[in-house]
């Protein structure tokens, strides 16, 4: 018989989201007639905008002519969505090259894919809060021992985002290969300053660590003075990868199409210690296991860039984002501390009455018809604290909001 890999055993039963799933259908099938407001995925609700819309149009239309019919396309995407892209680093100060772009089917499956470049032995940083992934593919790849009774992997090393640190992590106090960072951050929605990530870029390069930072919410900071992408900090192109989303910038969650930044000047070090290029080596890594995005997709993403693609989804981020405010201001009036929710679509808040984050679900589903994610499901630091999405209908938003501050928390 064909033996597992057993380190997909050390995982949790499952995965974060799947589980919130399984409790609120099975609240669902008891309860037939509550109208339950989901605020806990952060899936999109609003629809793709016009201009991106009559792109995958155009696009789909190519390809029912002969003459403009395409067939498998370059696996790092194609010339004019990769200048587009690199085009709008450069308009945001950072220094990016077009065949430095790898268009993807999602960030999600970047950040878990990148780790497989890295040796096997590498040592790994993740904060704590954190994007769940980051950590469950590490633990496959068997980087890790077993989870204590916290949730925190052997092997691992944590770096707590709290509210006492003001959610700036320390730097780690031991040797490690590669740092997980993610800005404007999901869970907590908290942006690192540009004097923080410059402490990072500055710790990378004297370690010779490599920092992995997810930026798919950038889109999302309001305030010019924060910083966007990691390159915009001096000395970041030698030391750092950076991934990016249309997901929740333009609407694609169904639709599929992101992009990850590999300088060709970001090196790792053989066996024998000689330096190679990490370009190549996620070059030979896609060509190898994707085939790329659809044509028409990468059409419609390419009209992300153009004035009235930037144009449309500044108005839909701005709904979120006014969704954010509502939720972040009712809540405070309602008595209960929250953070985030100014940059990033997500307000962290912590769980009233000393309970834990699965009872606060719990309470908010039975009591409010309210779902959100409990924060201990993106590490032990979140334990306690609560997610809520800014990603909903208004009148959703606002009857959650009115259903949590009648619950008199």
């Amino acid at each position: 018989m064909a033996k597992i890999n057993s380190n997909y055993q050390k995982l949790a039963a499952g995965y974060l989201f799947p589980e919130i799933g399984r409790r609120v259908s099975a609240f669902t099938a008891a309860n037939p007639d509550a109208k339950v407001i989901r605020l806990g995925i952060g899936d999109v609700v609003l629809p793709l905008p016009e201009v991106i819309r009559k792109a995958i149009d155009a696009g789909v239309e190519e390809l029912g002519q002969i003459s403009t019919f395409k067939g498998y396309g370059p696996e790092q995407g194609y010339e004019f969505l990769r200048q587009a892209i690199a085009d709008h680093f450069q308009s945001q100060g950072a220094d990016v090259a077009a065949d430095e772009v790898f268009v993807s089917d999602g960030s999600k499956c970047d950040t878990g894919n990148i780790q497989e470049i890295f040796s096997t032995d590498a040592a790994v940083a993740v904060t704590d809060p954190v994007y769940p992934v980051y950590v469950d593919t590490n633990v496959m790849a068997g980087r890790t021992g077993a989870a204590d009774a916290s949730g925190r992997y052997e092997g691992l090393v944590y770096m707590p985002c709290t509210v006492e640190n003001g959610f700036d992590p320390e730097l780690p106090s031991e040797h490690v290969d590669l740092i997980y960072l993610c800005s404007p951050n999901n869970p907590t929605g908290a942006v690192l300053s540009r004097e923080a990530l410059q402490k990072w870029v500055d710790y990378a390069k004297a370690n010779e660590a490599i920092i992995l930072f997810d930026s798919a919410y950038e889109a999302y900071i309001s305030d010019p003075s924060l910083v966007r992408s990691i390159y915009e900090i001096p000395g970041a192109r030698d030391v750092a990868i950076e991934f990016r989303s249309f997901s929740k910038t333009a609407g694609f969650t169904g639709v599929r199409c992101a992009y990850t930044v590999v300088p060709k000047t970001v090196m790792g070090r053989n066996e024998s210690g000689e330096l190679v290029s990490l370009h190549t080596l996620w070059s030979r890594r896609q060509t190898t296991k994707f085939n790329g995005v659809s044509y028409p997709i990468q059409k419609g993403a390419a009209a992300v860039f153009t004035p009235e693609g930037q144009a449309a989804i500044k108005e839909t981020i701005a709904y979120y984002m006014e969704n954010a405010r509502l939720i972040r201001e009712g809540l405070a009036e309602a008595g209960i501390a929250v953070y985030g929710g100014v940059h990033a679509p997500y307000i962290w808040l912590r769980a009233p009455g000393n309970i834990t984050s699965w009872e606060f679900f719990d309470l908010l589903l039975s009591k409010a018809h309210v779902v959100g994610t409990p924060g201990s499901g993106f590490g032990s630091s979140g334990e306690g604290y609560f997610r809520l999405s800014a990603f909903g209908v208004r009148e959703n938003v606002v009857e959650a909001v009115n259903r949590i501050k009648a619950l008199k928390l």
